[in-house]
């Protein structure tokens, strides 16, 4: 799964902004929208998040599931949870 959060990054990395990615994937600019503004993990369907996915791989972002290794070459940002206070 992708969440808002990592869609909204991996687009800010491809230096894309909501417009470009949705002419880039085939997919609705207000798609992107409702999809970055969700909280949590983007929910739509499999084959749209295939278009989107594949147009930020082709842009050269690679998206990493929780817990998954990354096998890309190159530098990178990951997210993770922030420390609190209490940690």
């Amino acid at each position: 799964m992708i969440t808002a959060d990592q869609l909204r990054a991996a687009r800010a990395l491809a230096g894309l902004d909501q417009k470009a990615l949705a002419e880039k994937a085939g997919v609705s600019l207000p798609t992107i929208q409702r999809m970055e503004a969700s909280s949590g993990n983007v929910r739509g369907v499999v084959d749209t998040l295939t278009k989107i996915i594949n147009a930020l791989d082709a842009a050269g972002v690679e998206l990493i599931g929780e817990n998954m290794p990354s096998y890309g070459k190159g530098r990178g940002v990951r997210l993770k949870t922030p420390k609190t206070a209490s940690d």
